[in-house]
């Protein structure tokens, strides 16, 4: 028996997925054989080829709803949704002002129960029903100083993914991927220059940060008839973790 990830037939919409790792997520579902939609706020002059793109603001209500209904209109269905819209800039806790909270709050937690509740409405009246894939990330798991409003936002959407897959089910599945470091256009803005990205590189178990196109393939997987009995999962997609920093500096100890 061949195991292949086959999307064909199946209609996409990837949350900001015309960049970073939306970008790699969509270039391989659509190398799958699916129908890709990406939205943003706004539009893209290089959407990935083979791929539609839709401006909408997945924090307004209405802009979602109308954004699910003219995919429907189009393709007929909606199969998969990949809640991959996020981020948030450094901003220390005590510094940052409810505004910003709110902001960072709405996009990483609050948009993906809205996205998700319009695809499920959905999902729900199909025959073979959907899969919905939350981007979620390590900073669900441990501290993360600098962006407290989007760990705990990220911790917030691996709790919904459980609670969801209990609601939703049997007729839609849904999971969410907690993702670590990844190389994308914005890493030298985020992590610096190609010396201080090799350092931060050599502290993950594999040696190196993700392509985006390694989380689209765990993505594509969960979206797939290959995980038929897979939901309220949280996949790990993380090079190995983030060891303790202590074995850093026992390690760079005895080298001494």
């Amino acid at each position: 028996m061949t195991l292949a990830v086959d999307l064909a037939g199946r209609v996409a919409l990837v949350t900001g997925g015309a960049r970073g790792i939306g970008r790699g997520i969509t270039e391989v579902l659509v190398d799958a054989g699916a129908t890709v939609v990406t939205c943003g706020r706004s539009d893209v002059d290089d959407p990935v080829p083979g791929s539609e793109h839709r401006t909408c603001d997945v924090r307004d209500p209405e802009a979602v709803a109308a954004l699910v209904a003219g995919i429907v209109e189009r393709h007929g269905r909606l199969d998969v949704l990949v809640n991959n819209a996020g981020g948030a800039p450094y901003a220390l806790a005590a510094d940052s002002s409810p505004r910003l909270d709110d902001k960072i709050l709405g996009l990483n937690l609050s948009s993906v129960l809205t996205v998700s509740k319009a695809a499920n409405a959905v999902m729900q009246r199909q025959p073979e029903g959907g899969a919905i894939v939350s981007i979620s990330s390590v900073s669900a798991l441990r501290p993360s100083p600098g962006t407290a409003s989007y760990g705990a936002a990220k911790a917030g959407a691996d709790s919904l993914t459980r609670s969801l897959a209990v609601e939703w089910g049997p007729r839609v599945r849904i999971n969410s991927i907690d993702v670590g470091l990844v190389r994308t256009e914005q890493t030298a803005d985020h992590y610096g220059d190609d010396e201080t990205v090799a350092a931060v590189e050599a502290t993950i178990p594999l040696g190196r940060m993700a392509r985006p196109a390694e989380v689209g393939r765990v993505v594509a997987f969960l979206a797939s008839d290959l995980a038929s009995y897979v939901s309220g999962a949280t996949v790990a997609c993380h090079g190995g973790g983030e060891p303790p920093v202590f074995l850093h500096v026992v390690t760079k100890e005895q080298r001494q």
